[in-house]
């Protein structure tokens, strides 16, 4: 269109810039433009025909001048900046050749009262196309490269907010209270546990109001604070400070770092972490204290399994010494006895419990291991003047269960729910099936259990009866951590406790196929 607008006549001769667009758009604009553009031209041309020549000059641009731009190769052609400017300028020689040859076949007949000047604006206009395309093939290309800046810029700008994203999730979601400050010591981000940390020296005041503050208002006197005596340090050049605080009861580490520009090494600003080291303190004050524990019941464990043989050997004599003793003091000797088997019952709990060992399981059913033992709870029951209710689920899988301790944890749970009822009491075992465990409940209509004392229930030693031990439940516990279930306690007073007892049915799976694999 601009090469139709600025088209004049000069006696009869058209000059314009029409093979400029043509020629430059087909170069930049691929097959499609070509096409498009030769469309145009031929329009153009065909509103302005004038003789015979005109035919021949749009039929040797469409037949010759655009087949060589559609077979140059576009691709190589994007690449060489100086192969667009031969391709284009060489191609415009070609049209003006033609045209000079039009020109002086035909104008110059035609028209012999051509004056000098009209002369002199045909040939000015004629090199001035060299001119304009290489002008257009200048803007083109400056043109492309602010396009390609313009989108490299963009990809880093997005790849540089990417990152600041990912930044800025992890000091927001990190347990560590992180605080950055510019060259000038102005903060320029803190984080939510900063703050939290910070409750105290900094009043109250929110993330924003921090922001753009300098660090010195977190602080009273620099030698006494040592959250900014750190900052200053690593602003000062100190590559990596580390202080512990003991502050309220609470150990901080607190590490000053200084942030430098890698390109020059300038300082650039600093960087404050906190971490709240008094859980991990406490845990590993905890873990000395259990690994002494441990030292104590391995030694108590040795211990009390010696005490069994001369427990042993006294009550063998006391009974011998009680069938040859008067009427009038056997009474005193089976009272003897019963606090002998007392202690050696107490005995075998603690060894059961103290005992880390690995124990053989086998794919057993939990109702056929119920039912082997449903005529020793029948018996209890009976005896306690209780009922015993059973509402086993119509189908449950095979579990990898070592038989004896089964029978052991099934065994203390029923009997613990029997003490803690009186006569006409109901203890129910109600099994159930779910997706990833199956699940043991034994309940009884007792008084319960108050709550203080709940969270106490499987600790050694602790008991809630009269004559206990405290040794059941903990033992239960640990059968069930051996078999890598849970066990766990629902109560409340007046109503009845419920023990839940529940086993992984994933890892049973695991445990039987690799089973199955060393068979």
């Amino acid at each position: 269109m601009l090469g139709l607008a600025v088209c004049i006549d000069v006696q009869g001769f058209d000059l314009g810039y029409l093979y400029a667009q043509l020629i430059i758009g087909s170069l930049y604009g691929g097959p499609v433009v070509t096409m498009g553009l030769a469309v145009i031209y031929a329009m153009a041309q065909w509103l302005m025909m004038d003789g015979s020549w005109g035919w021949i000059e749009m039929a040797g641009t469409l037949l010759f001048v655009i087949p060589i731009i559609s077979l140059y190769n576009h691709d190589f052609f994007r690449k060489n900046t100086r192969t667009k400017y031969t391709v284009a300028l060489g191609l415009t020689a070609l049209v003006l050749l033609i045209r000079l040859c039009a020109f002086i076949r035909f104008y110059d007949v035609r028209h012999p009262d051509l004056q000098t000047s009209d002369y002199i604006t045909i040939i000015a206009h004629q090199l001035s196309y060299l001119v304009i395309v290489s002008i257009g093939i200048a803007c083109a290309e400056h043109f492309i490269r602010f396009r390609q800046v313009h989108h490299r810029l963009v990809k880093v700008s997005d790849k540089f907010r990417i990152e600041v994203q990912k930044l800025q999730q992890f000091i927001e979601e990190t347990p560590l209270g992180v605080i950055f400050v510019d060259q000038t010591g102005t903060i320029t981000h803190i984080n939510e546990m900063a703050i939290h940390l910070l409750k105290d020296k900094v009043g109250g005041k929110t993330r924003d109001e921090l922001l753009g503050q300098p660090f010195t208002i977190m602080y009273d006197h620099i030698e006494k604070d040592v959250m900014g005596r750190l900052i200053h340090q690593a602003l000062n050049g100190h590559k990596v400070t580390t202080e512990y605080v003991q502050d309220q009861g609470k150990i901080y580490l607190n590490s000053g770092i200084c942030v430098r520009d890698m390109a020059n090494n300038e300082i650039i600003g600093a960087a404050l972490i906190a971490h709240d080291m008094t859980e991990l303190s406490r845990l590993r004050d905890e873990l000395g204290r259990m690994e002494r524990l441990s030292l104590v019941g391995q030694m108590a464990a040795s211990i009390t399994h010696e005490i069994r043989n001369p427990l042993a050997v006294i009550r063998g004599f006391v009974q011998l010494m009680g069938e040859r003793s008067p009427d009038n003091q056997k009474e005193y000797y089976r009272i003897v006895i019963e606090e002998l088997d007392r202690a050696n019952c107490i005995i075998n709990d603690f060894l059961s419990l103290a005992q880390n060992r690995v124990i053989e399981k086998n794919s057993r059913s939990l109702h056929d291991i119920i039912n082997e033992i449903l005529p020793l709870l029948w018996a209890d029951a009976n005896m306690r003047g209780q009922s015993l209710e059973l509402k086993l689920a119509d189908y449950i899988p095979m579990l990898m269960l070592n038989e004896k301790e089964m029978k052991q944890l099934i065994l203390n749970l029923s009997r613990n729910g029997m003490e803690a009822m009186d006569q006409h009491g109901i203890l129910s075992l109600e099994t159930a099936t779910f997706e990833n465990y199956v699940e043991l409940r034994v309940t009884d209509t007792g008084s319960g259990i108050p709550k203080e004392k709940l969270e106490h229930l499987f600790e050694p030693f602790y008991t809630t009866k009269s004559h206990g031990t405290g040794l059941g439940l903990p033992l239960c516990l640990s059968i069930m951590e051996r078999h890598g279930g849970v066990i766990q306690v629902e109560s409340k007073e007046g109503t009845g406790t419920t023990f839940v007892v529940r086993f992984d049915r994933n890892r049973n799976a695991y445990e039987a196929a690799a089973a199955r694999s060393r068979d």
